[in-house]
Parts: C-alpha cells; sequence; structure tokens
C-alpha cells in the first residue's frame, strides 16, 4: 500500500512538472520567433500530452484503478531513455533526474505490495 501511494506521488510530481513545462513553453512560443514554428509547436503540446498522460494515470491510481499500473509503468519506463540521452549529451543532471525517477517509478508499480493494493494477481 505504501508503494501505491509513492507512486501516485510521483507520477503526480512529475505531472505538474510536465505541466508547468508546457506552461513554459506556450509563453516561449507566444514570445520568441522560432526558427520552427511547427516544431515548437509540436514540442509544446507533446508536453501537454504527457503532462495530461501522468496526471490522469496518478489519479486512477489514487482511486485504485486496476488497469491504470500498465500504463504508469510504460510511461516511468519511458522516462529512463530520455534520461539517459540527456544524460550523456549535455545535461547530465536533468537526465540523471529524469532516469532515477523513472526507474523509482517503475520499481514502485511493480512491486509486489503495490500489485496487492490495486488486486492484481
Amino acid at each position: 500500500m505504501t508503494t501505491l501511494r509513492w507512486a501516485v506521488r510521483l507520477l503526480l510530481v512529475e505531472g505538474a512538472g510536465l505541466a508547468a513545462l508546457t506552461l513554459l513553453f506556450v509563453y516561449l512560443d507566444l514570445t520568441s520567433t522560432a526558427s520552427s514554428a511547427g516544431g515548437a509547436v509540436g514540442a509544446t503540446a507533446y508536453l501537454g500530452l504527457m503532462a495530461v498522460l501522468f496526471l490522469g494515470i496518478g489519479v486512477a491510481l489514487h482511486r485504485r484503478r486496476r488497469w491504470a499500473r500498465g500504463p504508469g509503468i510504460v510511461c516511468q519506463m519511458l522516462q529512463m531513455p530520455i534520461g539517459w540521452t540527456m544524460l550523456h549529451n549535455g545535461q547530465p543532471y536533468i537526465g540523471a533526474a529524469l532516469f532515477v525517477l523513472g526507474l523509482a517509478g517503475a520499481v514502485l508499480l511493480f512491486a509486489p505490495s503495490t500489485r496487492i493494493a490495486l488486486g492484481v494477481r
């Protein structure tokens, strides 16, 4: 049960961080001249989608929806290659944080106590 609570907290914090980053990107899209407006809007839309996804999965797990565990694991595991790439390509602090958060989230969602709390066999 404790692992589920920590997984929910982690997903909600990550979703809130993505939402804040999305707002920053919206501001930058509106105030700066991008060399590729389509690319800027695409990156902003992607961040917004990921924010909604993380927050939605966090809320679903908080409500003990069994189906949300799988997508939660996928979201956490998708962070790890992004973090790894950033770690080795000029953003080591952000990359390390993303990698560790993704790994921690996946471990929490894989934990037997999380499965038991959700009623997954």
